[in-house]
Order: C-alpha cells, then sequence, then structure tokens
C-alpha cells in the first residue's frame, strides 16, 4: 500500500489510524497499514508510517488491533428505535454503523392506525408508533432525530396492504395495487431502500405471487432491492425458495431470502437440500440471504409454532408481564395447563422459538451468499440475544473460536457483501472515498456476552466505532455521539 496524498501540500487528515490490522470488507486476508479520514470520507490507505500527520489530526495507535468497516446489520426491525432510543446502544456497541430496517414486510411507513396495530405489525409498538402516513415523513423524522448509526429503510407490504386494502383476507384488488404503487413511488422517491415482504404473517399471507411480482417490479424500477420472509421455513421450504426465486425474476429485483433456515425438528438437517438450490437458482440471477447467529429464532407467539417438540420462552406478555423470561412449558405447569391453552392466556405475546438445528446455522452461516442480521426485536422486555450480540458472536464465536470460517471472511459478511447487495454506495468498504463508517476491535478477544437468560449485556473486545467520520462510541461509554442519516436509494 502506498499513501496517495501529495507531500506537497499540508494534508487535511482528521484522524489517522496506525499500526492498524486493516480488514478492507474484501474477503481479503488483512494487511498491516494505515488509514487517514477527512470530513466523512476515508482519504488515504497506505504502508506503516507514511501518512503525514497535519496540525488537526488526532491519531490512534491501534497497536496491531483490526481496523474494518463499520458492520451492516442486514436485517434489523430497529425502525422506530432509532427515533425513540437513537443513541442505538445495542448495535453501535457491537461496531454496527448501519441497519437495513423495515424488514418481513413490516415498516413505520407508510401506514398509521386508528387502533391497536395488527401482529405483527404490533412488534414495533402501538398505534403511537406509526405517524408517518408518507416515507417522506419517516425520513424527516430521521434526519431530524440523527441517530447514532444509518438506516437503510426497507417498505414492507404488509404495511402498503393495511394503507390501501379494506380486506387484507386476499388478493389485492387491481385498484387497491395500484394505490399500492403510488405508494411505492413516493417512498423510492425519498431515499427508501427497497420492499420486503412477510408472506408467513396473516397481514401478508392473502397476497399471491402476482401481487407481490407487481409491487416488487416497481421497487425495481426505482433501483430497489426485494427482501422476503418467505411463506414457509419449514415444511414447504422448498416450495418457498421456488415462489421467491420466481417472484424475483418476474420483478428483474435482486433477491434478500431473509434469516433462511429450516425451521421444526422434523426439518432438521434440510439445508443441505435448500443451500444448493439456492446456490443453483442464483448463478442466474441476483439472490443473497441473511443470517444470525443462533439456533433460535423470535417472533409473535402464536398458536401455529407453540409446541413439546422445542422450547420455546416468552420475550413479553400483555396480559401477563410477570411470565417475561420464561419457559412457556414451566408456566403451563404453574397454571396446570396445557401449552396451547397457556399460549392463549398470555397472548398478546412475544416468544424465542428454539426450532433451528446449530449444524443448520452453521452450514448456512458459512454459505458464501449469507450476510449477517441480527433480526432483533428492540422493543420486546426480554428479547432475543442477538439484539446485542450478533456480530461479536461471529467473528468471536464462529470464525475464531469455531474456525467455520476466517475473520475476513465474518467481516466480508457483515460489510462490503451487504452494502452491495442493498446497494449502499461508497459503504461497507475501507478505500479511498468511501465514507468513513469504522470500527476498530481486538479479533484476540472480541466476543458476544448476551445469553438468553441475561440477553441485555453488551459485548467485549469492541474499542471504537466511527460513523460518518465521526468518533461516536468507545468501549465503557454510555453516550453516543450521533452522526447517523438515511442511506440507500435516493438518500446515498
Amino acid at each position: 500500500m502506498t499513501s496517495t496524498t501529495d507531500e506537497t501540500t499540508p494534508p487535511r487528515h482528521d484522524h489517522i489510524f496506525r499500526n492498524a490490522l486493516i480488514y478492507d470488507g474484501s474477503n481479503d486476508g488483512p494487511l498491516p497499514g494505515e488509514v487517514a479520514i477527512a470530513g466523512e470520507r476515508i482519504v488515504a490507505i497506505a504502508d506503516q508510517g507514511t501518512i503525514p500527520a497535519g496540525p488537526a489530526t488526532r491519531e490512534h495507535d491501534l497497536k496491531g488491533k483490526a481496523l474494518a468497516p463499520g458492520f451492516i446489520d442486514s436485517h434489523t426491525h430497529d425502525d422506530r428505535i432509532v427515533l425513540d432510543s437513537p443513541d442505538m446502544l445495542p448495535k453501535i456497541s457491537q461496531g454496527v454503523t448501519t441497519v437495513v430496517a423495515g424488514n418481513c414486510g413490516i415498516s413505520l411507513a407508510p401506514v398509521t392506525f386508528d387502533g391497536p396495530p395488527p401482529a405483527p405489525l404490533n412488534l414495533l409498538g402501538g398505534k403511537e408508533a406509526y405517524q408517518f402516513p408518507t416515507f417522506a415523513d419517516y425520513a424527516r423524522a430521521i434526519a431530524e432525530t440523527t441517530p447514532g448509526v444509518n438506516v437503510a429503510a426497507l417498505v414492507g407490504h404488509s404495511s402498503l396492504r393495511l394503507a390501501t386494502m379494506s380486506d387484507i383476507g386476499g388478493k389485492a384488488a387491481a385498484s387497491e395495487i395500484a394505490a399500492m404503487l403510488d405508494r411505492v413511488d413516493e417512498a423510492m422517491e425519498n431515499g427508501a431502500a427497497g420492499f420486503s415482504t412477510g408472506l408467513f404473517y396473516p397481514t401478508n399471507a392473502g397476497a399471491d405471487a402476482d401481487e407481490v411480482s407487481q409491487v416488487a417490479a416497481r421497487f425495481s424500477a426505482h433501483g430497489g432491492v426485494y427482501a422476503t420472509h418467505m411463506r414457509d421455513e419449514m415444511d414447504h421450504v422448498l416450495d418457498s425458495i421456488a415462489e421467491s426465486v420466481d417472484t424475483a425474476a418476474r420483478a428483474g429485483i435482486q433477491l434478500v431470502i431473509s434469516h433462511h433456515k429450516c425451521a421444526g425438528v422434523s426439518n432438521w438437517g434440510r439445508t443441505r437440500e435448500t443451500l444448493p438450490v439456492i446456490a443453483k437458482a442464483a448463478a442466474g440471477q441476483p439472490i443473497g440471504i441473511d443470517a444470525y447467529p443462533y439456533a433460535a429464532g423470535s417472533t409473535n407467539l402464536r398458536a401455529d409454532l407453540v409446541t413439546d417438540t422445542y422450547r420455546i420462552m416468552i420475550s413479553w406478555s400483555e396480559p401477563h408481564p410477570e411470565m417475561t423470561g420464561r419457559d412457556l412449558a414451566d408456566i403451563a405447569a404453574e397454571w396446570s395447563v396445557d401449552l396451547d391453552e397457556a399460549a392463549r392466556r398470555l397472548d398478546p405475546a412475544g416468544a424465542i422459538y428454539f426450532q433451528m438445528d446449530e449444524d443448520d446455522v452453521r452450514r448456512v452461516l458459512a454459505f458464501p451468499l449469507t450476510m449477517i442480521g441480527s433480526d432483533g426485536l428492540p422493543h420486546d422486555k426480554h428479547p432475543h440475544p442477538r439484539l446485542w450480540g450478533t456480530f461479536p458472536r461471529v467473528i468471536g464465536h464462529y470464525a475464531r473460536e469455531l474456525g467455520l470460517f476466517p475473520i475476513e471472511t465474518a467481516i466480508h459478511k457483515m460489510t462490503g457483501l451487504t452494502a452491495k447487495t442493498f446497494n449502499l454506495k461508497d459503504r461497507g468498504r475501507i478505500a479511498e472515498g468511501c465514507f468513513a463508517d469504522l470500527v476498530i476491535f481486538d479479533p484476540a478477544t472480541v466476543i458476544d456476552r448476551a445469553t438468553y437468560e441475561d440477553p441485555l449485556q453488551f459485548s467485549v473486545g469492541i474499542e471504537k466505532v466511527f460513523v460518518n467520520g465521526r468518533l461516536s462510541w468507545e468501549a465503557g461509554a454510555t453516550t453516543v455521539h450521533r452522526n447517523g442519516r438515511l442511506v440507500g436509494g435516493r438518500a446515498g
């Protein structure tokens, strides 16, 4: 590496990182060197000791620690928390500098409610959370709040349907699809990054592939991407993959299969079937998948997911908040009722479902097309530990401890690959001209500390995080210097 700084003029560097082990987000091995930033951008990458300091430069001696692009959380439900708790400590403390919100067909905009929002939209809060009849309203709120991390926002199909349809039980009529398309245009013109569906959920399940492809095609015309929580991740997972691939092909759009899994004990091991199918399809069209590094998922407590074949933990309950953090089986035994009756009494509620096999998790994480996404639910009283631990867990546990892949591959899965998939221009890489979203971490010690029993725990080994060129968070700090913005799409 050599510096591109012109030595005949005084350098303007706000920060120089020296003695760094640079992971550039490309999946290449790390190289020792130094990096300089000025304003919001990376302006020089060089061999050790070759970037001259200017009068206003702040020097950072990394002493051989790692310098990487800020992590991009490819799958979140952070739509509201970036406004209500804009420091975003659960994410920035992991090294995350950008979150992709609006997944699983659920987005704050463009929909409002007169009463409680239906499940799963209640995962983002009550009717007071839904204040944004247009995407422009949501974009304005982000700009006025200045969250601690950048936000790439998808528009959810459930939100579009609830805003335009009188009966969401079936396919939308032509006039209702036209109304959705008007909202698509408005959203993409005001900075949305793309489209998501949650065909698994009642608010979205009535849409057939024709409706989805029509809406997705309009997002495609604006340069958006399409992320889907497929119709079925259990017995009919292969059918759902085929539907997703075909729908995206018809729409001519980048596909992201959300939180890929083979759920339910009877489906354990079936990633041996699903991943080759996805790989074959990806040879002919743009396809990515995201995954979290845990063998349990989390969503609303649903009757169709209640079983005695895997553990279920309650993450919140409106009628019985005292049961938060306890297992459904223990609650049922205490009440002397069966699991189904206990779930009925707890509802509305959320749950953590231990429905996946660890070998499947590892196969999915190691798959070359897999990005890392937390899928955390920040409004849960007792959230899944993925909300606080996903990214250090991938590096520390799966890369360093288990050797599932090299650390540079882990970094690529949470930076360069994700930025490319979601069209996040000049992000996800350490390269001259890119935005200075950066994380300094210790590859020898970084690890998650959040557990299912005690999920609100900071990870260790993340030392400093920069967002758009500004030092935003340091280890041990509870204050964030917020410098995030809306990114992706026309937001840049």
